[in-house]
């Protein structure tokens, strides 16, 4: 017997031991069906009217994409790659019937030689997206969607709500940062979509995503926004700006690019990616929040590129290492410390390392995220007044903007001479000072003075603080270290079980590390 029947037989059965002490109220709940109510019914067809509403307001805005990308070695990846569908569809026979027909959603490779290549090593790529016309001038519309749907594009056709299809399309630019694009198009009869403001939008609101997923136009889902302000998600690298609506709305290939509106049919977000182990929705879609996407549309429309504002700082939360915070005396719980500032940037000589920047412009700063956001959303040479808490109180610094370099990766190094072995048995640590054969193989400056850390105790204060070998100690507490004698002789005499700061440069930068012996 199967589980359905089983369960029937338990209601059977169950019925029948009702009958046996009570059939005539057996007999009175089976007459009895819940039905909804008139105002229950009516609230039902009053949301289903708002999506009605909301599809006929945004469809004519939404277009499809086709892209062709020629590019040199390996094929580029998307958030929304084909290869990953193929896989589920092999590891899983029997689902193929449910997708009769998938559209290269994600740049696969077109045959050349044999492995997609052409003679000259060039994959030539064709994929699908969506987008969303924002604006229109006369016959010119202008279509925000995804850099990794339309950057680098060699040839670009779009498909609009009516079935037009358009050749001429242009990249007007494109910024992988936020993985944006715009495209220009030239037609009768565009219709531009509304902004919304995504400010408003809270956990359990209402929205609807707008796309072509697996090549179907037109398409539109529902959902509720699950979460705001997701960062560090891993989509856009080390220097994307990510700040995600995540949304349970089904989000699938194909609608890279797409609208996220909400009720009133004003766009909130871009959809931008998925969290899946298949490639296809798996509950977890993410949108780029509006008030990011008009910031950069209209960068990249008026000057074809995006020039963010820029302090040259590393940079860290305070209320992820609130120990670290009070060993500078500062109480609070938000806010965020300068681990290192940049020679030759807006910072130098105005922010120093220590600093807990506070405010910008007398707005409190709360994290990471919302300063990064903040700072970038400037234009250079903007001035730019912050409250900083240093030496134990609050002091006003004033700095004008810079331009943000494309190139994130320039850091200060420094390093130093001949090699003498300390440790500090109790943190985990093992200290040297710098020689040739220690340089070249934890890839250190020359010049550069300090403890080298050249191995790390698992499970140790040292690695629960997140020091590594490698590292290079150039202070402890107060004091500059020149040495690893130097460090060992200041470590040995810290209350280790109070713990004690130390200021940590490392190949990707420089940042402060509070270690404590429990």
């Amino acid at each position: 017997m199967n589980r359905a029947r089983k369960s029937i037989a338990a209601v059977v059965i169950s019925g029948a031991v009702g009958a046996c002490f009570g059939g005539s109220a057996l007999l009175l709940g089976a007459a009895e069906h819940p039905k909804p109510s008139p105002q229950q019914i009516a609230t039902a067809n009053d949301l289903s009217s708002a999506f009605r509403d909301v599809g006929k307001a945004v469809e004519p805005s939404v277009v499809q994409i086709r892209v062709h990308k020629v590019t040199k070695g390996a094929a580029e990846a998307s958030p929304f790659d084909n290869d990953q569908l193929r896989r589920f569809f092999k590891e899983n026979p029997g689902f193929e019937h449910m997708f009769p027909q998938i559209p290269g959603n994600a740049f696969p490779q077109q045959p050349g030689n044999g492995n997609g290549q052409d003679d000259e090593g060039n994959y030539d790529q064709v994929g699908t997206g969506s987008g969303v016309i924002m604006e229109v001038d006369g016959k010119t519309g202008y279509i925000l969607t995804n850099n990794h749907v339309a950057g680098g594009a060699t040839e670009m056709q779009v498909t609009l709500n009516d079935g037009r299809t358009i050749d001429n399309a242009t990249l007007v630019g494109a910024d992988p940062k936020a993985d944006l694009a715009v495209v220009k198009i030239t037609a009768d009869n565009l219709v531009a979509a509304k902004w919304g403001d995504d400010a408003p939008l809270h956990q359990g609101d209402w929205v609807m995503a707008f796309g072509s997923p697996f090549g179907y136009v037109g398409s539109m889902t529902h959902g509720i926004v699950s979460a705001l302000d997701r960062s560090n998600v891993g989509i856009l690298g080390a220097n994307g700006y990510e700040d995600f609506i995540q949304v349970d709305a089904p989000i699938n290939p194909g609608n890279s690019g797409g609208p996220l509106v909400n009720l009133q049919g004003e766009v909130v977000g871009i959809n931008t990616a998925i969290a899946s182990r298949t490639g296809a929705f798996s509950g977890i879609g993410f949108a780029i929040p509006a008030r990011e996407a008009k910031f950069v549309y209209t960068a990249l429309k008026e000057h074809g590129k995006v020039v963010r504002g820029w302090l040259g700082v590393s940079i860290g939360d305070i209320s992820h290492e609130p120990k670290l915070a009070q060993s500078f005396g500062y109480k609070n719980k938000t806010g965020v410390l300068v681990e290192s500032t940049l020679p030759g940037t807006p910072a130098t000589g105005k922010l120093q390392s220590g600093d807990i920047i506070e405010a910008v412009n007398g707005k409190p700063v709360e994290n990471v995220l919302q300063l990064r956001n903040e700072i970038a959303s400037m234009a250079p040479d903007t001035e730019v007044n912050m409250t900083v808490f240093r030496d134990g109180k609050d002091v006003p610094v004033s700095l004008k903007l810079g331009s943000q370099p494309q190139d994130m990766s320039v850091l200060a190094s420094d390093h130093g001479p001949a090699h003498h072995e300390a440790s500090v048995d109790a943190l985990g640590l093992t200290l040297s000072n710098v020689n040739d054969d220690l340089a070249k193989q934890f890839n250190v400056g020359e010049n550069h003075q300090g403890a080298l850390v050249t191995h790390v105790k698992p499970g140790s204060a040292a690695e629960q603080a997140g020091l590594r070998p490698g590292d290079m100690i150039t202070q402890v507490g107060n004091a500059k270290v020149k040495n690893a004698d130097e460090a060992n002789d200041l470590l040995s005499k810290q209350d280790l079980k109070a713990g004690v700061r130390l200021y940590v440069v490392t190949p990707e930068g420089a940042r402060f590390a509070f270690v404590q012996v429990q």
